[in-house]
């Protein structure tokens, strides 16, 4: 594996391998001194052309616990309101020693365009790109639903095993997210049965190539009692006005697609409520039903940081034994 792109173009084995590395990592990490030797010596730049909190400060911990230096790159007050290329910016931190970009970028392929067009030569992680890919988020996401589908909780899954069997749901604005795409294209890659829940106005046109099954009602879906249900965020920055036209007003949608304590009172007892954040609590999901004994958001962001720990470890460490 040269870079971590998409989910899109990952094979069953090669997202088996960083689940199960994840899994190793996660296991150092019970330790009383976390860090790792493996990428010392070692530069990793977080180049985020976008704001971001979770995906960012996950990557730098985990950079961090195996050992690596980091530098980081914001858009804001950087030479981009100047004028600078996204070619002359990539170029400018790899020239100061970095030896991996973690890219975010609100253009959709622009990770993809640093890792082929030739004017670098390091590994570049996708952190998100447009309402393309959002990879790591949809590896953390198996990650968490392997561990509770095998052992009913948050504790490590057998090697080797995947989704197969599960049925997860996704709900919300699919139209506008790249953590939908990088889960659809996962959770069915490793054997899981995805349906997607929104207004029709919420969803991308093309669906019929997507390898997933397609309603506008959530409560039917909720009454088959699948094993895992994700709330997606409604992304309002990317709609103008409260709905921008995508749905009549916020209370209206959240009547109709929002997770309440109501709803979830359907699932089954062992059912799991994710959201990869930040949450619009009141909007696509209650503060009760957030809060709720279903809820793995936290394990979510924990589990985040061992799975961008095996993603730098595949990338970089060329072997290096992870217990040393």
């Amino acid at each position: 594996m040269r870079h971590l792109l998409g989910t899109d173009d990952m094979t069953h084995a090669e997202a088996i391998q960083i689940l199960d590395t994840a899994e190793t990592m996660a296991a150092t990490q019970s330790r009383t001194i976390k860090k790792l030797p493996v990428l010392r010596g070692r530069t990793v730049a977080t180049t985020f052309f976008e704001d971001s909190t979770r995906t960012r400060l996950s990557f730098e911990a985990a950079a961090k616990r195996l050992s690596a230096d980091v530098i980081s790159f914001s858009a804001k007050g950087s030479s981009l309101s100047k004028g600078e290329s996204l070619k002359d910016t990539a170029q400018t931190i790899v020239a100061m020693g970095a030896e991996a970009l973690i890219v975010r970028h609100s253009a959709s392929g622009a990770p993809h365009r640093l890792a082929h067009c030739g004017w670098i030569d390091v590994p570049i992680l996708n952190g998100g790109d447009g309402t393309h890919q959002h990879p790591t988020q949809a590896l953390l996401d198996s990650f968490t639903l392997r561990r509770h589908l095998h052992t009913g909780q948050d504790k490590a899954a057998p090697e080797g095993s995947d989704l197969a069997g599960a049925h997860v749901v996704v709900v919300g604005d699919i139209l506008h997210s790249r953590v939908a795409r990088s889960n659809v294209d996962l959770l069915s890659l490793l054997g899981a049965k995805v349906t997607l829940v929104a207004p029709p106005t919420l969803l991308p046109v093309g669906m019929e190539d997507w390898p997933c099954e397609v309603s506008y009602t959530l409560d039917d879906v909720l009454a088959s009692k699948p094993e895992a249900v994700m709330m997606l965020r409604v992304q309002r920055e990317r709609m103008s006005g409260a709905g921008g036209g995508f749905f009549p007003s916020p209370e209206e949608y959240s009547r109709q697609y929002g997770l309440n304590a109501e709803r979830l009172s359907v699932l089954g007892d062992d059912a799991v409520l994710m959201h990869p954040g930040p949450m619009n609590r009141g909007l696509e999901i209650s503060a009760d039903a957030a809060d709720s004994a279903h809820s793995v958001v936290l394990e979510q962001v924990a589990n985040g940081v061992s799975v961008r720990m095996a993603a730098l470890y595949l990338l970089l460490a060329h072997g290096e034994e992870i217990s040393a």
